[in-house]
């Protein structure tokens, strides 16, 4: 079975837009959740231009699924989420000013850093995960780190799709059975849409999460929430 987080920075970007309190980003979670979403996605990033600091600690009570919380490793990220405690932790190597994820982590020039991060969320019984490209020899890397998953980084799959999908699709493929042979769990993220999604779900052989926000949201601009969740549980056999 594929969980289905929902990530819900565009929806702080919207009401930060206002300064005020509309759209109220914690009932957009619960509602998510109890439209049959299976976690919910935070990234705060340092300016909080989306998902602020005490978002996070308001969330986090309120969430009753997943709660996962991404970022860069700063000491400030790991005071917030040490502080929180959310299920998961998916740790992205993006610069403070990045619009948005854009590659997976070198694991192998920065596997000291990622060990000593990993052992952290281990011992305050937080599951981590570490972005990656579709690389296998990212993925062994990203294994011996210690770490619990690995969040495939699918913006190449989705760009190539319409062209030739089961090209595009292959490379999530193997590394989905290097990550299962290395005992990690998968994730991914970036560009999924009611498009892509079913036929990249129905070719992975492992595939515990989809990690899903900006295409969310702008379908349910037009679908409405409700059957915009559904839409996106159906694309993944549930």
């Amino acid at each position: 079975m594929t969980n289905l987080s929902v990530n819900i920075n565009k929806v702080a970007t919207l009401r930060n837009a206002r300064g005020e309190n509309n759209p109220d980003v914690q009932k957009f979670a619960t509602d998510c959740e109890n439209l049959g979403a299976d976690g919910i996605t935070v990234h705060p990033r340092p300016d909080e231009r989306h998902i602020r600091r005490s978002d996070v600690f308001l969330l986090r009570p309120l969430v009753k699924t997943e709660f996962n919380i991404e970022g860069y490793p700063t000491d400030q990220f790991m005071d917030l989420v040490l502080k929180a405690k959310p299920e998961q932790v998916t740790l992205v190597p993006d610069a403070p000013d990045a619009l948005t994820s854009n590659a997976g982590w070198n694991v192998a020039a920065h596997a000291d850093f990622l060990t000593g991060i990993v052992d952290r969320l281990r011992e305050a019984g937080i599951r981590s995960s570490i972005f990656v490209d579709p690389d296998p020899e990212m993925i062994r890397e990203a294994a011996k780190t210690g770490v619990d998953r690995v969040e495939l980084y699918t913006k190449p799959y989705a760009d190539n799709y319409a062209e030739d999908p089961e090209g595009a699709v292959a490379p999530y493929v193997e590394a989905s059975r290097v990550a299962h042979t290395c005992g990690l769990g998968v994730n991914a993220g970036h560009d999924l849409n009611l498009t892509n999604l079913k036929f990249f779900h129905d070719r992975m052989p492992y595939l515990n999460e989809v990690s899903i926000g900006h295409a969310i949201i702008a379908d349910a601009l037009y679908l409405g929430l409700t059957e915009t969740i559904r839409a996106y549980k159906a694309c993944l056999g549930r």
